[in-house]
């Protein structure tokens, strides 16, 4: 058979653009995220463009994404505003882990007695925090939910299948 009569492939979809963050957490997330690489690297190097992942590569791009994922609760007004930024880059926002999804443990400095808010009254000064450390739906709109401290790798797998689906029929 020629080359001019082989009939063509359809064109490969583009890759999914993907940022991960992480905030006011132990970033266990993100080592499971690492962990899950060693099984599912060779079909994600051909599905996703990972733009932003400090974890993984040290040339980051903060624009346009299909997909962000966030790990860590927001404790600052400058975690916020980045956030906020995020979100506008950001076709979808997933929330991944306990301290994204619940603000939770990060958040207990909220419930701390006047006496305990005193003795960290002078860390909440030097790293600039915000008197309440919040989910991360209390700061912008998320589109998904991975809980746990760390996060369950099969729920993640299977929100990240659902937003490949949803994020193919929509191209």
């Amino acid at each position: 058979m020629s080359a001019a009569s082989k009939p063509s492939s359809p064109p490969a979809s583009p890759k999914i653009r993907i940022g991960w963050f992480s905030y006011s957490c132990c970033e266990d997330s993100t080592i499971v995220l690492t962990e899950m690489m060693n099984d599912h690297w060779q079909e994600w190097k051909e599905m996703f463009d990972f733009r932003h992942a400090r974890v993984l590569q040290a040339n980051n791009v903060f624009d346009e994404m299909d997909v962000a994922f966030i790990e860590g609760a927001i404790a600052s007004e400058k975690q916020a505003e980045e956030v906020r930024k995020i979100r506008g880059l950001a076709k979808r926002v997933v929330a991944i882990g306990s301290c994204a999804c619940t603000g939770m443990p990060s958040a207990q400095r909220n419930n701390f007695n006047p006496q305990q808010k005193q003795e960290i009254e002078f860390l909440i000064e030097k790293f600039k925090a915000s008197p309440k450390a919040q989910k991360l739906s209390e700061v912008i709109k998320i589109d998904a939910e991975v809980p746990g401290c760390p996060m369950d790798p099969k729920k993640f797998l299977d929100a990240v299948t659902k937003l490949v689906a949803e994020l193919r029929g929509a191209k």
